[in-house]
């Protein structure tokens, strides 16, 4: 039987639905402030709804976001909570349309998301130049072919320097000078 949302979980029922072990929740106790359950007789934690949307976030920013534990202190500190329960939403909202798109891939075996960057972009704080969110300053196609542009450039370089690993000094020396 299922509990209801409004109810307590045990740190067992926490760490299970975070995927999580039960050292890791208390790991995060010590490292996240805000992160408070209720403690009752002899130390057994008890959390609320709030505290487990909180814990969500923080795992989605560190496990899937890439964020390190200072990374994701900055935030609670200079954004505050709400900031980071909203990445639970936003991890529900993904497990849906990951859902929703199952077996559509790109062909190389995975759903191509490019409006999803933006978002994630768009959350994250990223602005254009005219301090609108990317995605109302800038068409997803100039984004996408500044990107593409970009890597070429990155793929030039990178020869260039295979490039020259593979030649002698004496050789680079004549084709600098000539």
């Amino acid at each position: 039987m299922a509990k209801a949302a409004e109810a307590f979980r045990t740190i067992s029922e926490v760490a299970a639905d975070l995927d999580v072990p039960k050292h890791v929740l208390r790991f995060w106790e010590a490292k996240f402030p805000q992160i408070r359950p209720m403690k009752r007789g002899g130390g057994r934690r008890y959390y609320r709804p709030e505290d487990l949307e909180l814990l969500k976030g923080i795992r989605r920013l560190l496990h899937a976001e890439g964020y390190t534990i200072k990374g994701v202190q900055k935030i609670l500190r200079e954004q505050g909570v709400d900031q980071v329960k909203a990445y639970a939403h936003v991890a529900s909202a993904d497990k849906a349309s990951a859902r929703g798109r199952a077996g559509k891939t790109d062909g190389v075996g995975r759903a191509p998301d490019v409006p999803k960057i933006i978002a994630k972009a768009n959350l994250k704080g990223a602005r254009g130049a005219s301090d609108r969110p990317i995605a109302a300053s800038v068409s997803l196609e100039s984004l996408l072919q500044s990107t593409i542009i970009e890597l070429e450039a990155c793929r030039r370089l990178l020869l260039d320097e295979e490039l020259v690993a593979a030649t002698s000094p004496a050789q680079l020396t004549r084709a600098r000078q000539g």
